[in-house]
């Protein structure tokens, strides 16, 4: 080796020690910076992991049908109905705030009929087919009533209200069949009840967040009417869906004779059900914590945006309100997911509804504006508020829908899983009535709000006296099996397979 090699090698030795030392500290120090980096690529897989193992447990056209007719038509169609009829009602209209109460009571009416829609979809095909032609129904119904508002003129109130009916109408058709679904995997997967009614939460408070955070601004420009007119698109989807959708179809051979016998079977299958003591009385209970929750939505709205006894929020703003009340929604079914599944049902359901009744006084606190003459704005209030009873809302319905999937039997859980929620609905109509009565008694209108505050406190105790009922509901776990096994055995109305909702390649449908 001549002198300039061995020169070259003694120059790089020192530099090659001086390098070690370093390079091992700067790995130590991006430890923590790689181990946060993973933390977070955890948390961003990790729901994307959840809805692939649904798809891997259940089918992948299932998890589509539930955030179509969650995400699209219950959550953004509902959301945005809500803000946009409320206006069309109050600005269009011009009605009194009870009647308006009144009015939207009759909204639930397609959904007191679930029953109906659920009976038909499970026991009646047509043409031989159980599910397709019901979406397309949905979808047209919806759709047409949406364009009837949004293209006439003001329309005289018993016709405009026909139309809004037929909005929900279209909605709550859908909902029974897909909920017909989720009964059925419910039977099947018990374990899995709870994750299913958390993706339709997650489905239902995302589409409500796109629905009230774009309802302001549309109402702005382009008025109630016109806003109305789009909820004609989502309806328009439920009917690509029905074409779109694959389903056997089913023997045309004395059909009509089946088709009868298949509801003599399934009304004396709900009725069998329904006498079981476990069946009953959490049904009893979920029937009365809605109805003595009287609302008072009607009355608090128009004092929301009353530029003299209220706080005369704009449009964008109460759009704002909704879909920050959204957000908290989609908090709700986290906390559900995540911590509340595994308690008994008696235990959660307590303190859920002792919440609802504790956050309920946030309302008073606003109407009386205590919050101003603590320093709290309003704008920052109501939001708060707002956050708070809709956390609070879906904690405390997550299990109640749990509660409903595990009391259905196999062959008729369509049917009774919409007699279930047509007794909810029940409850609905009896709260939004009677919330519209009291409004009246107290003499609260579009521009006298003396006695809201009164109304929200007999709201707000109604809510707490509901615990007195809390031992109708099971002391049971969420996961475990609530009704009778001979009832879990025998399918009266259908086989296994054609409960399963399937989305396939157009071919392999031509190929069927």
């Amino acid at each position: 080796m001549d002198s300039c090699e061995t020169q070259v090698l003694v120059e790089k030795l020192p530099i090659d020690q001086s390098d070690e030392t370093p390079s091992s500290e700067k790995t130590d120090r991006s430890l923590p910076e790689n181990r946060r980096r993973n933390s977070l690529l955890i948390i961003i897989q990790e729901p994307f992991q959840w809805l692939q193992m649904l798809c891997k447990e259940f089918n992948t056209s299932f998890v589509f049908g539930v955030v179509l007719v969650y995400g699209l038509s219950q959550g953004f169609s509902g959301s945005f109905f809500r803000v946009v009829s409320d206006y069309y009602w109050k600005d269009t209209q011009k009605v009194q705030p009870s009647a308006v109460q009144l009015y939207i009571g009759l909204y639930s009416i397609p959904w007191v009929m679930k029953p109906i829609w659920g009976l038909l979809t499970d026991v009646f095909p047509v043409r031989g087919y159980r599910r397709r032609p019901y979406f397309i129904v949905a979808g047209v119904v919806g759709a047409v009533s949406a364009l009837t508002v949004a293209i006439h003129g003001k329309l005289p109130i018993p016709m405009a209200l026909g139309c809004l009916i037929g909005i929900t109408a279209g909605v709550a058709i859908a909902d029974v069949t897909i909920d017909a679904c989720i009964a059925r995997n419910s039977i099947e997967i018990p374990a899995l009840a709870p994750d299913m009614q958390s993706l339709c939460g997650v489905c239902s408070s995302v589409g409500a967040l796109v629905g009230y955070s774009t309802s302001g601004m549309l109402v702005h420009h382009l008025k109630p009417q016109g806003a109305l007119g789009l909820l004609a698109v989502p309806p328009a989807a439920l009917v690509v869906l029905g074409f779109v959708i694959y389903e056997l179809r089913a023997s045309s051979c004395s059909e009509e004779k089946k088709a009868l016998e298949s509801i003599g079977g399934a009304i004396n299958g709900m009725f069998r059900t329904i006498k079981y003591p476990q069946v009953w009385k959490p049904a009893l209970y979920m029937y009365l914590s809605l109805a003595l929750s009287i609302s008072t939505h009607e009355g608090q709205f128009y004092w929301y945006t009353d530029p003299k006894a209220g706080p005369a929020f704009s449009q964008e703003f109460v759009g704002m309100i909704y879909a920050m009340g959204a957000v908290a929604s989609i908090v709700g079914v986290l906390l559900y997911q995540k911590i509340l599944k595994d308690y008994p049902f008696r235990n959660l359901l307590f303190f859920a509804q002792l919440l609802y009744g504790i956050s309920g006084m946030l309302d008073l606190v606003f109407i009386l504006r205590w919050n101003l003459k603590i320093g709290i704005p309003d704008y920052f209030f109501v939001v708060m508020e707002e956050c708070v009873s809709r956390i609070v809302s879906r904690i405390r319905w997550m299990p109640m829908i749990v509660l409903s999937t595990k009391l259905c039997p196999a062959g008729i859980e369509g049917t009774f899983f919409a007699l279930l929620m047509c007794i909810d609905s029940l409850g609905g109509l009896s709260s939004k009535w009677g919330g519209g009565i009291v409004l009246h008694l107290f003499h609260v209108t579009r521009t006298d709000f003396t006695n809201l505050w009164l109304v929200v406190l007999i709201r707000n105790m109604l809510r707490i006296s509901t615990l007195l009922l809390i031992f109708l509901v099971p002391r049971a776990d969420q996961s475990d099996v609530l009704i009778p096994s001979d009832l879990l055995t025998q399918t009266p109305t259908m086989s296994k397979g054609e409960e399963s909702l399937q989305l396939v390649p157009m071919n392999q449908k031509l190929e069927a």
